[in-house]
């Protein structure tokens, strides 16, 4: 009976310790399996069971992995992606470097880059760092077009602030003048009046 008991305690309690299999995904123990399923980079899932060590991704509809998807994956022996439409810019960058970490890189000869033309073809594991940021052009133009904005900006302000501060010494220089005289006169009329006196 007592057996009985902790066993259902036990299944209860298994969902709570196990994550479930990602929609849409097919999970056996160790394997996610979500091969043709339509997935695009929105699509896929946030994240995966750490004990798989074996997912495969292959034949969707991904341009690039989001960085860290795979970070925490202890177990994970394989990742199955050909068949992606790869696109070899700036986001490929997570998926090269940890390509290129992984022991067995000839496994993912087959992982290629779909887009831009210049690198169709290519095996991305083997990109190096120069030609796909030859890609990223766009990005580096409008950082540097914000960079130069910002800066027009803080010069403008540096400016103004110049301005602020020559304006308030020269009220201060001449408050201070007026504060001198001021006392020199009054110092002038004390000095008057004891002379008076003493007559």
């Amino acid at each position: 009976m007592n057996s009985g008991i902790l066993f259902l305690s036990l299944l209860g309690f298994l969902p709570f310790v196990t994550p479930t299999c990602p929609s849409p995904c097919k999970c056996a123990t160790n394997i996610i399996d979500c091969m043709s399923k339509g997935l695009t980079v929105t699509k896929l899932p946030a994240a995966f069971r750490p004990s798989a060590e074996i997912i495969n991704l292959s034949y969707n509809r991904l341009t690039s992995i989001p960085s860290g998807l795979f970070d925490n994956l202890q177990s994970l022996q394989a990742v199955h992606l050909q068949g992606n439409p790869w696109e070899c810019n700036c986001d490929i960058l997570y998926l090269r470097s940890w390509l290129q970490w992984q022991q067995n890189r000839t496994f993912y000869r087959d992982v290629r880059c779909a887009s831009p033309a210049h690198l169709q073809g290519r095996v991305i594991a083997y990109l190096t760092e120069d030609e796909i940021s030859s890609t990223c052009q766009y990005w580096y133009c409008t950082l540097a077009f914000f960079s130069q904005v910002v800066l027009i900006v803080l010069l403008f302000l540096q400016a103004v602030l110049v301005i602020f501060i020559i304006i308030y010494l020269q009220r201060f220089r001449r408050m201070t003048a007026e504060a001198r005289s001021t006392t020199r006169d009054l110092y002038q009329q004390q000095a008057d009046t004891w002379s008076l006196q003493e007559r």
